[in-house]
């Protein structure tokens, strides 16, 4: 579970709740069920007209991988593809396909099989980077829902005003509590488009851009490894290659790790 969001969330949703409470007029003024449906009701529905139903159906997978954090494992990927190199080195690439059972990242497996199959470098890169676009679009296809979504939000708090106006305005000079009624309604609906915006579906989209970013990063090591493994690459050199890919303090705790191996 990536605390992160659970915290952003729950203390955005606490300090605002404070500040409400601090205005000394209770909570009941800022909750009106009418403007809750139609901020989330009326967004969601017009997010469902510009979405395709098959990425509606996965909104909650979606929503998971930016609740869940994720161990990519970056130093073992590349401390295994520095082992892959070393076996090449010596035994020649075919030796790699004895130990293919044990890699458990099946993008790496299909790489390292690719290897041993003696496939052309460019064809091997083609199909990798090919299989990592695609990756990236399925995750585009999730960030725009929420990128959708957050655009629409405000916009529907912004109808829930005019509606409460046009009440407000056709019950000019009658019965005072209808027209505060409107006029609550007017102001309320667009807090709940902005807080729902701003508070959730944008910092989903760009928790899940992030995620995007992680991922990424990962196969574009196993690529750049697997491509240098064929090229027989000193594996000192592929260590140096791939650690570029790292933040500088997990450099050096490799090198370091390396050197005693």
């Amino acid at each position: 579970m990536d605390l992160g969001t659970i915290i952003g969330l729950t203390a955005g949703a606490g300090f605002i709740l404070f500040a409400i409470l601090g205005t000394g007029t209770g909570l009941s003024p800022f909750v009106s069920f009418s403007s809750f449906v139609m901020v989330i009701g009326g967004s969601f529905g017009a997010m469902m007209v510009a979405t395709p139903m098959s990425r509606i159906l996965g909104l909650m997978r979606y929503v998971r991988i930016a609740l869940r954090t994720l161990d990519w494992q970056e130093e073992k990927i590349i401390s295994d593809l520095v082992a892959f190199s070393e076996r090449a080195r010596r035994e020649g690439l075919l030796a790699l396909e004895d130990n293919l059972d044990e890699v458990e990242d099946e993008f790496m497996r299909k790489g390292i099989q690719l290897v041993v199959d003696g496939t052309d470098p460019d064809i091997i890169k083609s199909i990798l980077y090919h299989e990592l676009n695609e990756i990236q679009s399925r995750h585009e296809s999730g960030i725009m829902i929420f990128d959708t979504w957050g655009k629409i939000a405000p916009a529907f708090g912004m109808i829930g005003t005019l509606a409460g106006l046009i009440s407000m305005l056709v019950n000019l000079g009658g019965d005072s509590s209808i027209i505060g009624t409107g006029m609550a309604l007017a102001l309320i609906t667009t807090m709940y488009g902005a807080v729902m915006a701003n508070l959730v579906l944008i910092p989903m989209k760009h928790k899940l851009e992030d995620r995007d970013k992680e991922e990424t990063r990962v196969k574009e090591i196993v690529i750049e490894g697997i491509l240098s493994i064929q090229s027989g690459d000193n594996p000192r050199i592929l260590l140096e290659k791939l650690i570029s890919f790292l933040p500088p303090n997990q450099r050096e705790v490799m090198r370091q790790e390396s050197a005693r191996d």
